[in-house]
């Protein structure tokens, strides 16, 4: 084996541990973080440049008077995303929905579709889209599942 080819087949094996490296602290993030399930609305349903995926506002509840002056810390708390206020930058972005401590993430989550899968955006009437999420210590949310909810019932969608 020449020294070109041990050179890149350093780099190449170094490249396979970082992914796997990145995989594992999602899969572990996943199976340790909060979860909660959150009402979400879509964006926009397709952009060609990343695939077909759904890009999803998520609304977070925020202590009665709270003004919190667009940067909040996120947790889970009563089994809802909550909203505090944040004085430094790992916060996330919110707008105010209305009144009654009703706020929108400012960036939207993307949620990745397989291609034969139809638009779960598409709802019926009485239908609302949520998703559940893992709740990280200071940024975004992570999506990891799409669900629908007709009144009460909420129905977890399976993309095989």
């Amino acid at each position: 084996m020449t020294s070109a080819m041990r050179k890149g087949a350093l780099v190449g094996a170094f490249q396979v541990l970082l992914v796997l490296s990145v995989s594992g602290k999602y899969l572990y993030d996943r199976a340790t973080l909060p979860r909660v399930w959150v009402k979400t609305a879509p964006v926009d349903p397709h952009l060609p440049i990343r695939g077909r995926y759904l890009s999803l506002g998520i609304e977070v509840e925020a202590p009665p008077g709270a003004d919190l002056g667009g940067l909040a810390r996120l947790s889970v708390e009563n089994g809802k995303l909550a909203a505090h206020r944040s004085t430094d930058a790992k916060g996330v972005r919110v707008w105010l929905l209305g009144s009654g401590g009703r706020y929108r993430l400012v960036d939207p989550l993307a949620f990745f579709l397989p291609p034969d899968v139809p638009d779960p955006s598409r709802l019926q009437p009485g239908e609302e889209l949520w998703m559940e999420v893992s709740v990280p210590g200071n940024g975004p949310p992570r999506p990891v599942r799409l669900g629908i909810r007709k009144g009460t019932v909420l129905r977890p969608l399976e993309f095989h």
